[in-house]
């Protein structure tokens, strides 16, 4: 299961990427054709608009790149007894992939919440094992199996 979660969050990511990419693109030919055609302030100020795009679509693909590599560092063959990056947990009843923050996800009819090790959640977990419990927000948790 933990190959698929992987597998699933990866494809996620790619599609992410790729989508970011084919974006600024777009408006890297944009703006090279609005430069043959036009002159004067309207013209700056679309050049400018679109250059401000670029960069915010920039820098949300390297948000999206630093967790693709994060994911990357993840062997999904690795059994862990203690939480891990790329452990998968289940703790009352939810499963949780440590890696990084991304949407829930469904595979099997199980919900599968990612979360990073520097969460809340995701930092009271690592290091643990099974039968550990703790409070979070006046919840009792108890880690009822890694892998």
């Amino acid at each position: 299961m933990k190959h698929q979660i992987l597998n699933r969050y990866k494809q996620l990511l790619q599609d992410r990427i790729d989508v970011f990419q084919d974006m600024i693109l777009g408006l890297t030919i944009d703006a090279q054709n609005d430069a043959k055609g036009s002159a004067g302030d309207k013209h700056e100020t679309a050049l400018s608009m679109m250059h401000i795009e670029q960069e915010k679509l920039s820098y949300k693909l390297k948000e999206v790149l630093v967790q693709k590599n994060i994911l990357d560092k993840i062997d999904s063959s690795q059994v862990h007894k203690k939480i891990a990056l790329g452990s998968i947990v289940q703790a009352n009843g939810m499963t949780l992939f440590i890696s990084t923050a991304l949407p829930k996800i469904s595979i099997e009819n199980k919900n599968i919440f990612a979360l990073s090790p520097q969460s809340p959640l995701g930092s009271k977990l690592m290091g643990n094992q099974v039968g550990f419990e703790f409070d979070m927000n006046g919840k009792e948790y108890t880690i009822e199996s890694v892998f």
